[in-house]
């Protein structure tokens, strides 16, 4: 069989990798526009769920995976200065670039081919295709020439983010929330490595533009989100790469396959970062669709079905759970007045996923916190005046 993956980013590599392994014999070419040890992001967490299905795939892998994260037990809310730990939160962090390079190796070992520095975003330049995977990112080429197909829908939302390094080590999965005089700020922060943080900035645009940041230059825009959480960076700077302000896009497609094309990771389904399952989810589609095209390996059509019928209802629930996580941190102003026990009761609720119960069995000295201040979901607002 004749592959052909247009994205090196972790679905398609992932999705090489597995295809690969199982098929030696099938010809595997990958096209990654950017060149090897290119990368914009800083760090990827993982849930120690989210990391489970790896493990499951192949285990010489997740070896290799998760030789150097960095592991958490806890993660920690700080609202009106005080820190609220919430125990048995199981994270695994890890470094963007480390994450491609441990999969570029793999890939490379396996045989399969990867191009870089080699851009294609027209299917028709690969006749000779048996299989095109379209696993181009969020702002997919593939997916914009053959919309008519796919169907995409785009729900941009309406905060704004920045990201950013620090030597600050934040060992917890932290959040951080920050009154300023032009509104609340709020900081998604956590180690992935000896020496590195990522520090993830968030703002209403009302604030956004109050604090004249709508104007301000990646500089200056980087400095005052330094003096706003200076004190929880502890003296240390932020730092930048390609840290400009920008806006979440959540993704859909109505059509998940066309032809011999079949969308993968980013391109086709989004996952918001404020629940750390973008990379996770798009390394279990990839799984899906290396079982779904092993399956049904002299029908593609069949195959790509196959593919969608095993993951549309996953992605549905998390898209649903990153809206309902959106719509609390858009609204994080209603919810300042809260003292942290009741705010981080609040923040753990926001999804739905998770229940009180849930939480007494994770975290029992934090529930047992909640129901002495007679804590209740939702979280009640205070009476109007």
């Amino acid at each position: 069989m004749n592959v052909v993956v247009i994205g090196g980013g972790p679905a398609g590599l992932f999705f090489s990798l597995l295809l690969k392994q199982r098929h030696p014999e099938d010809h595997i070419v990958v096209h990654e526009r950017y060149e090897a040890g290119a990368t914009y992001g800083w760090g990827v967490v993982f849930s120690d769920i989210a990391l489970s299905f790896l493990e499951d795939a192949d285990p010489a892998f997740f070896r290799k995976f998760t030789a150097h994260h960095q592991r958490c037990d806890y993660m920690e809310v700080t609202h009106k200065g005080v820190r609220m730990p919430l125990h048995n939160n199981h994270f695994s962090r890890t470094s963007r670039i480390d994450l491609l390079r441990v999969l570029q190796q793999a890939c490379a070992d396996a045989g399969v081919e990867v191009h870089y520095g080699s851009r294609v975003c027209d299917p028709a330049e690969l006749p000779d295709a048996d299989i095109i995977v379209a696993a181009d990112g969020v702002n997919s080429e593939v997916r914009t020439r053959l919309a008519e197909h796919f169907q995409p829908s785009f729900d941009v939302r309406r905060n704004k983010f920045a990201w950013y390094g620090t030597h600050q080590l934040f060992h917890p999965v932290s959040l951080i929330f920050r009154e300023t005089g032009h509104g609340v700020f709020m900081a998604h922060a956590y180690q992935y490595s000896d020496t590195l943080s990522t520090f993830l900035v968030e703002v209403d645009p009302e604030t956004w533009h109050r604090a004249g940041l709508d104007t301000a230059t990646e500089e200056e825009s980087r400095a005052y989100c330094e003096r706003v959480f200076a004190e929880d960076l502890g003296g240390h700077s932020l730092l930048g790469n390609r840290s400009n302000w920008f806006q979440a896009s959540v993704v859909r497609n109505e059509h998940w396959s066309h032809g011999k094309v079949v969308l993968l990771g980013d391109a086709l389904r989004s996952v918001h970062f404020s629940l750390g399952s973008g990379t996770r989810m798009a390394m279990q589609d990839a799984i899906a669709l290396c079982d779904a095209v092993c399956a049904h390996r002299d029908d593609v059509q069949v195959a790509f079905q196959a593919f969608e019928n095993s993951r549309r209802g996953a992605s549905a629930r998390f898209q649903d759970a990153a809206r309902r996580s959106l719509d609390w941190y858009e609204s994080v102003d209603s919810k300042m007045h809260l003292d942290p026990v009741a705010f981080a009761y609040d923040y753990m609720l926001r999804t739905g996923r998770v229940t009180h119960e849930d939480l007494r069995q994770r975290d029992p000295g934090f529930i047992a916190r909640v129901e002495a201040g007679g804590y209740h979901h939702p979280v009640d607002a205070p009476a109007a005046a």
